[in-house]
């Protein structure tokens, strides 16, 4: 499972034109789930993602995490985190899981967010989406459940 988590001072995504999901200070979270991702993975994603400390304190270091503050998640499927564009110009996504177990694991995350007290806003599975965000920072961290594992980071 890999993530793309950006701070940010608000966000939101819209499908066919109405707004679907909105925070403000938080996380906005790209969340990709591989062929092989698993219950596991989930749960080291949605820990990271409550523990990862990228707001100031009072001594201007990254040191609170989105729990100490109170701020928000707004959570996006993106298979396309799993893209290999290694050969070629047109991205293979022979890594990225099927939709059906896909969806179960971005929604387990979604849970799992909300079971730890947080408000998580989330996209459409499989809609095409708009994001509109305003970073700050910026503040970008790159999250793979396979360092974890044990596995190499980023590679399908």
């Amino acid at each position: 499972m890999r993530a793309v988590v950006q701070r940010v001072i608000d966000a939101r995504v819209d499908v066919d034109g109405q707004t679907v999901g909105a925070i403000e200070r938080g996380l906005l979270v790209y969340l990709g789930v591989g062929r092989g991702d698993m219950e596991e993975d989930v749960r080291f994603i949605a820990d990271k993602l409550m523990g990862l400390r990228v707001y100031p304190d009072d001594q201007g270091r990254m040191n609170l995490s989105l729990c100490d503050t109170g701020g928000g998640v707004l959570l996006i499927s993106q298979f396309t985190l799993f893209g290999d564009c290694r050969k070629g110009r047109r991205p293979s996504f022979d890594a990225v899981a099927d939709p059906e177990t896909a969806e179960a694991l971005y929604e387990r995350c979604a849970d799992l967010l909300r079971q730890a007290g947080l408000t998580v806003a989330a996209g459409r599975f499989a809609a095409h989406m708009h994001v509109t965000a305003t970073n700050d920072g910026p503040v970008t961290l790159l999250l793979d459940s396979r360092q974890k594992r044990g596995g190499e980071p980023f590679q399908s």
